[in-house]
């Protein structure tokens, strides 16, 4: 057929026959005039529709309410409006969801003769929006599932409450950083022989499963090393052993850890040995006020080398003093928008400023530092505090 003839189409079928359902009312909302695509979609007859039928009853009960208290008051003072979502009542009882735009036509005096409505079938959008709304729904849930088995998984790694130790007070704390994420941050307080007590604190490399698999096994490698021989460097050398045979391959593993070995020394006081590998150094509150970090300098990382170089620091606890242990998420925190992070100096500032204080008051407050820089912490932040409590009747000096 030429192209012209194709061309050659009545007014009165690209009316009838357009893509989309097309009505007139009056201004009360008496149907005057609809196109055959509408009667389709809908099953009526037009002789059953115009003059017999208001707009109003076309659509379901829902849809009328919503036109009559918000579409027909904004028509009125607008003159037209556009994407309106309604759904319609089809003779057969069924619902077609449809957008509609709506236009009063005016006469030469500018008064309002009738209203021209325009529909077009939304129900593929509505099933795509759907399906959207499914899958949102769907995802939220796994996000939720995903959200509990991190939080699950994350106490499994971590001791459900720290053993009291006779002539100490302890205390800790873990910050999760994202809910999303299980980190590798891992604490320990455990008794060995008669007056000994081990205790450790890590930071894995790395989040998820795979740093889960190596803090569960860094963590029970700390405490059955220190079982066979609780001289820190060789607990720590152990671990390092360990973590070379498990992931010598193209995924190598490996942590940083400071271990402690205490013991009574028969004063009140306790003698603390520690051995650092790769880990920050611990902070010691005193009970004169004074507070310094207790360096262990040349510690390797756990896991990197087959023969990694342990150091080892000693450390007397006398009464009122303050032993700390952190993870690096608490001085790599963010503080501003451009960077910066919390660092040691103001971490150092900050035990200062707390000097002299016990185990829970330095938890409390290190905890709500942590708070209060908020999605600043990027990563999850152990932290484990112990003090020698003062003697009853000893005042603060």
């Amino acid at each position: 057929m030429p192209l012209a003839a194709l061309l050659e189409e009545s007014t009165e079928d690209l009316y009838e026959n357009a893509p989309c359902g097309y009505l007139s009312t009056l201004l009360d909302g008496d149907i005057a005039k609809i196109n055959q695509r509408l009667l389709d979609w809908l099953g009526h007859r037009r002789e059953d529709v115009v003059g017999h039928k208001r707009f109003a009853d076309l659509l379901t009960v829902g849809g009328k309410v919503y036109y009559e208290t918000h579409v027909a008051p904004l028509l009125r003072m607008q003159g037209e409006l556009s994407g309106i979502a309604l759904e319609l009542r089809a003779a057969d009882g069924s619902r077609l969801p449809v957008l509609a735009t709506y236009t009063v036509k005016t006469g030469s005096d500018g008064q309002p003769l009738l209203i021209r409505i325009t529909l077009s079938d939304a129900r593929d959008r509505r099933a795509y929006e759907t399906e959207l709304l499914r899958a949102r729904q769907e995802a939220d849930r796994e996000r939720e599932r995903i959200q509990r088995l991190a939080t699950t998984l994350q106490r499994t790694l971590l001791p459900p409450a720290l053993d009291d130790v006779p002539g100490l007070d302890v205390a800790a704390h873990y910050h999760i950083a994202s809910p999303d994420n299980v980190g590798g941050d891992f604490y320990d307080l455990f008794p060995l022989s008669h007056g000994t007590w081990g205790m450790f604190l890590g930071d894995v490399c790395g989040k998820g499963a795979a740093a889960a698999a190596v803090t569960s096994l860094a963590r029970y490698t700390l405490r059955a090393a220190a079982v066979y021989d609780p001289a820190p460097a060789a607990v720590l050398g152990n671990l390092n052993t360990v973590l070379n045979h498990e992931y010598n391959g193209d995924d190598p593993q490996f942590c940083t850890v400071v271990f402690g070995l205490l013991t009574a020394d028969g004063r009140g006081g306790f003698r603390i040995t520690l051995a650092g590998g790769g880990h920050p150094p611990a902070l010691v509150m005193r009970a004169d006020g004074s507070a310094d970090y207790l360096p262990t300098p040349g510690g390797q990382l756990i896991g990197v080398l087959p023969d990694a170089h342990i150091v080892t620091a000693p450390v007397h606890l006398s009464p009122g003093d303050t032993l700390l242990l952190y993870t690096d998420g608490l001085t790599e925190a963010h503080t501003d928008q451009v960077g910066g992070r919390y660092g040691d100096e103001a971490l150092l500032d900050f035990a200062r400023a707390l000097a002299p204080t016990t185990a829970s008051a330095t938890i409390e407050a290190l905890s709500g530092l942590l708070d209060a820089l908020g999605t600043g912490v990027d990563d999850d932040t152990a932290l484990l505090a112990i003090t020698v409590p003062r003697r009853t009747g000893e005042e603060e000096q």
